[in-house]
């Protein structure tokens, strides 16, 4: 009878702790997830209109930079998909590296950018950044990634 109880409580905190993230834990400047419909979903009959993103490169070497010097690139994208691609959130490894993105759906055919900027202060030597991108793409997640070298005044 004990081992029942025991099972049923684990059971219980298993399915309980199981949740959709809450609002109030998603980034300020996060796509609310409620508007993301991701068309690869079971049981919907449109299940090939998915949007793509395309970018021109995945990585930029910003070379030799000087310590304290903000630098930044814009990543090129297109969505070759076949419908309405939405960017919910974009992260970077440290907070040293800052990514933008749209926050508006980019249509079938359409491109955008996803600027990321690297503040090198206090970061002398080389650098290696990734920032993730989530989308209602397949994968959810593309990566894309800033090098350099951070050189004393």
């Amino acid at each position: 009878m004990q081992l029942r109880i025991l099972f049923s409580s684990l059971l219980l905190v298993l399915v309980s702790s199981c949740g959709a993230p809450r609002q109030e834990d998603l980034p300020e400047n996060a796509l609310n997830p409620d508007l993301i419909d991701n068309p690869a979903t079971a049981g919907n009959e449109n299940g090939k209109a998915v949007p793509v993103i395309s970018l021109d490169k995945i990585e930029h070497d910003f070379g030799s930079v000087i310590d304290g010097e903000k630098v930044s690139f814009s990543f090129h994208f297109t969505n070759t998909g076949k419908s309405d691609l939405l960017i919910r959130h974009a992260q970077a490894t440290c907070g040293c590296t800052v990514p933008e993105w749209p926050k508006d759906p980019i249509a079938p055919g359409k491109d955008g950018f996803i600027t990321v900027t690297f503040d090198s202060k206090g970061r002398i030597g080389m650098v290696h950044k990734t920032v993730t991108i989530i989308a209602n793409t397949i994968p959810n997640t593309t990566t894309v990634t800033i090098t350099g070298e951070v050189k004393s005044n």
